[in-house]
């Protein structure tokens, strides 16, 4: 993303979209960011728009105390940046891309939508009269990290609300909803600044998301179950993937990290640390000095081992022609080593100190069919 140099100002910045960009417009190379806020006083406006290179227009209402908010702030301040920026391309012959963030709601009939509109309108009398750069994202639900709970996401409440372990509430659980992810709406805003086309352009932030309201709850209370159960969800593409991401971003300090259960005898510890619904689990287990581990073989299961301290002997036995294959490794070069079904096998610690080993199996451990046969090597 090539924005080298550019001094972009934002308005809303200290809102859920705007904390979002402005980390992401920090990470550019030379980029100048400056600021207009809530509160802040509008003479300032002119000043800074004649430092901009380009505008971020995020400042908007979405709950005011009085329904005339809606008009002074989504319309009206829209309408204040616009007449300046007129001012300034008729006085400097300087046009200054500007993007705005309306709302999917911009096509209802509610004080919210109509004045979402109204400012669609002012940048496209602008983009008509200047061939000022003018884009307008209009967007449905955005989720993601700092989102603020009991406001107008229901993801940030659901996520809230989950990860303190309070009870949420679902009205309608067939309603179906739109989202979109905040990363991917930055990464597409960005996008759009590098080479703003003239006039006026309406962009669509993809991919979008739809989710009934009770796949959603199902989805995030299975987040917040993991550190129970130990499996986790799907979390590595797509809709769940930024969905896990907002999720962890709501947990409190003291729930950074859980415990897990540590199984101890004389042999040393054996600790699960996740599962997977269909990809099996991860462990590890340390076995002292001298010590030999396992004997045994598996007709399906199969393993993956990785010494990460100390030296191990792996010894292989084929249950029916006895061939015997031995594989000494160290966690001093890495190697992983494989279980294969019909061959028993164990672990020995030949080093000096404690050995400790990284353990992946292809699927969770069923006590009723654990496919492990003792069997000595």
């Amino acid at each position: 993303m090539d924005l080298l140099n550019m001094r972009v100002l934002v308005t809303g910045s200290k809102g859920f979209i705007g904390k979002n960009l402005k980390v992401h417009l920090n990470e550019c190379p030379g980029v100048i960011v400056t600021t207009f806020d809530r509160g802040d006083d509008l003479a300032r406006l002119k000043e800074l728009l004649c430092g901009a290179d380009c505008v971020v227009h995020l400042a908007g209402e979405n709950r005011p105390d009085e329904p005339a908010a809606f008009d002074e702030v989504n319309a009206g301040l829209t309408s204040a940046v616009c007449d300046e920026i007129q001012n300034i391309i008729e006085s400097a012959g300087r046009q200054i891309p500007i993007l705005l963030a309306s709302s999917t709601q911009a096509t209802q009939d509610n004080p919210y939508g109509r004045s979402k509109l109204a400012a669609e309108e002012v940048l496209q009398r602008l983009a008509e009269s200047t061939e000022n750069p003018c884009l307008v994202f209009r967007l449905p639900g955005v989720f993601g990290k700092w989102c603020r709970p009991h406001y107008n996401s229901v993801v940030a409440t659901f996520c809230h609300q989950l990860a303190r372990d309070l009870p949420i509430q679902v009205n309608n659980p067939a309603a179906q909803i739109k989202l979109v992810y905040v990363d991917d709406v930055i990464r597409s805003m960005l996008a759009a600044l590098v080479s703003p086309a003239p006039g006026f352009t309406r962009v669509d932030s993809q991919p979008e998301y739809e989710v009934t309201l009770a796949e959603l709850a199902r989805q995030i209370e299975a987040f917040a179950s993991s550190p129970t159960s130990l499996i986790t969800e799907h979390v590595g593409e797509g809709f769940v993937r930024a969905l896990y991401a907002t999720y962890v971003s709501y947990l409190p300090n003291q729930k950074f990290s859980y415990p897990v259960t540590q199984h101890a005898d004389s042999r040393g510890v054996f600790v699960e640390m996740l599962k997977t619904k269909d990809s099996g689990q991860f462990s590890y287990f340390t076995a002292h000095p001298g010590i030999t581990r396992g004997g045994h073989y598996h007709h399906t299961k199969t393993e993956k081992f990785l010494v990460v301290k100390g030296q191990a002997l792996f010894r292989f036995r084929h249950i029916i022609t006895d061939e015997v294959v031995k594989i000494q490794t160290s966690a001093d070069t890495p190697e992983v080593v494989d279980t294969i079904p019909g061959w028993s096998h164990d672990i020995t610690n030949v080093g000096q100190d404690e050995m400790i080993v990284m353990l992946w199996a292809n699927e969770n451990f069923d006590p009723d069919n654990p496919d492990t046969v003792a069997s000595e090597v």
